[in-house]
């Protein structure tokens, strides 16, 4: 099975997945191996849609006339 090593973490990194590895009665490799597998998996959000405010309304009649000109 592969290994990690994690160098140079940080002593509040350190005793804040110790505290959660005891509140989740684990030890701390299998509470580091469950954080990083619920954050590999989350599924990541695509932010909303932001409308663009050009210089003039984007109109029905302004897309037929640009694909008239084969600006499509």
């Amino acid at each position: 099975m592969p290994a990690l090593v994690i160098k140079n973490l940080p002593e509040e990194l350190h005793r804040r997945l110790k505290e959660d590895a005891g509140r989740h009665h684990r030890s701390m490799t299998q509470e580091a191996i469950a954080i990083l597998d619920q954050g590999l998996h989350r599924v990541r959000s695509v932010p909303p849609f932001k409308a663009h405010k050009g210089a003039f309304p984007l109109t029905t009649a302004f897309v037929r006339a640009a694909r008239a000109e084969g600006r499509a």
